[in-house]
């Protein structure tokens, strides 16, 4: 076994994956272009990952995984208000996907692509995202920031009502002048209504 094999991670072959991906795309990419990149054989690579579907999941899993940390962050600040922290959140999250489709769009482009084949790993994404503002709206009811009978239905249409500013669907109005000002404005709309009747 050669040194290079020795000290072969699930981690060092996912940053291979991302690099090679930016680079070829997600439809020339191939295992065999990470192992070269790797300076190892594409066997090395298949005992980490038994297929190259798998190997593209568990990229797009560490990618999504990276946001949700973030964010979760934030979700247990218990510093900031419930009304901080929603904002807080939802400015971040808004920001990320700005900035990832921005400075990396070939990437962002392959991870489009990357996350409607990896069904399982979205819909866990998705899952977590809404259970973090689940969680930032409960902490609102709790301390009568916030009117949300049901905090888990009022998180799921607060992601959907915000999905102009993080759904991949409308990243080419992310950098008009006025994104942020009409995400300033819907956010404003939203707290209101989650105050309740004054």
């Amino acid at each position: 076994m050669s040194p290079t094999t020795e000290t072969l991670t699930a981690e060092r072959i996912l940053e291979a994956t991302e690099e090679v991906l930016r680079r070829h795309g997600p439809a020339k990419a191939t295992v065999v272009d990470v192992a070269r990149a790797l300076g190892v054989s594409h066997g090395s690579v298949y005992r980490h990952f038994r297929t190259k579907a798998a190997l593209r999941e568990a990229v797009t899993k560490r990618w999504l995984d990276r946001m949700s940390e973030t964010l979760s962050a934030i979700t247990a600040d218990e510093t900031r208000t419930p009304e901080t922290r929603l904002r807080d959140w939802l400015a971040a999250l808004f920001a990320a996907k700005r900035r990832k489709a921005g400075e990396d769009p070939e990437l962002f482009a392959t991870y489009m692509v990357l996350a409607g084949e990896s069904g399982a790993a979205v819909g866990e994404h998705l899952a977590d995202l809404t259970g973090q503002l689940t969680r930032i709206i409960e902490a609102g009811v709790a301390s009568g920031d916030f009117t949300a009978p049901d905090p888990r239905t009022t998180a799921v249409a607060v992601f959907q009502a915000t999905g102009r500013f993080h759904d991949p669907g409308y990243q080419r109005l992310w950098e008009r002048p006025e994104a942020q000002k009409d995400f300033a404005a819907l956010m404003d709309l939203l707290l209101r209504g989650l105050r309740g009747p004054a």
